[in-house]
């Protein structure tokens, strides 16, 4: 019996989403819609519709997404501290990720969109990252967590395996500054709250502060792993 995600329904054929043959695209994905009016909409911009469009199943396979990769880097880095995680964490899912594995599924070829195409390699970006997150809500939808987990296991494997490819993974202390004067804000300043432990095995309690942010306590077995605990917790706030 095929899955049905108790809280969707499905909705009546989209007369505009004559898109060409899914079944190389099912194949990539390695799942076989039951149904296929899910993978056109979630392939079906809203420049092409505003009523069918993929912006809801964008903003679910953000969150499926977002489950799967935090589920498996918490299995797999045991040691890691919150912050360390959360610098793994957004690499993953931000959205030159995204757009990275939807070229890769030759999405392209597939998105509706109104004109004739992508109007900047910025736009397309964009559309590809956001397509994608839409194209594993589809999954979800259609094949229950299984299906999206099988896909974003595939296609993020590298990733997982390879985190220090790219740009992405700049430390957590890099990233911070980057946002701070991103904002045209002061550069984030640390500050020692504690040492404990002997000279050979010591512990350390380090604070972060941003101007107009709550101050943010970090810790780790050395000043700088502390700096970057503390980092990587106030980046996931500000970034929530």
């Amino acid at each position: 019996m095929a899955f049905r995600h108790p809280v969707y329904a499905p909705a009546d054929a989209d007369p505009l989403s004559a898109l060409r043959d899914l079944g190389p695209l099912e194949d990539k994905l390695g799942h076989r819609f039951s149904d296929r009016e899910l993978l056109k909409r979630a392939l079906t911009h809203a420049s092409a519709t505003a009523i069918l469009s993929n912006e809801r199943l964008e903003f679910l396979g953000d969150r499926v997404l977002g489950l799967i990769v935090a589920e498996t880097l918490h299995a797999r880095h045991v040691s890691e501290s919150e912050g360390a995680l959360t610098v793994r964490f957004h690499a993953l899912v931000r959205a030159e990720a995204c757009a990275r594995v939807a070229e890769a599924l030759g999405l392209p070829d597939y998105i509706k969109l109104a004109g004739t195409g992508f109007d900047s390699a910025r736009a397309k970006a964009a559309i590809l990252s956001d397509v994608c997150e839409a194209v594993i809500a589809a999954l979800y939808l259609d094949g229950g967590m299984a299906a999206a987990r099988a896909f974003v296991m595939r296609y993020w494997a590298q990733m997982f395996d390879d985190p220090g490819q790219g740009a992405e993974m700049r430390d957590a202390k890099t990233r911070l500054q980057e946002w701070a004067q991103g904002r045209g804000l002061p550069t984030p300043a640390y500050r020692e709250i504690e040492r404990t432990g002997p000279a050979h095995a010591p512990h350390f309690v380090m604070e972060v502060m941003v101007e107009g942010e709550k101050p943010q306590s970090g810790q780790g077995g050395s000043k700088r792993e502390a700096e970057q605990d503390a980092a990587g917790k106030l980046l996931a706030r500000v970034m929530a």
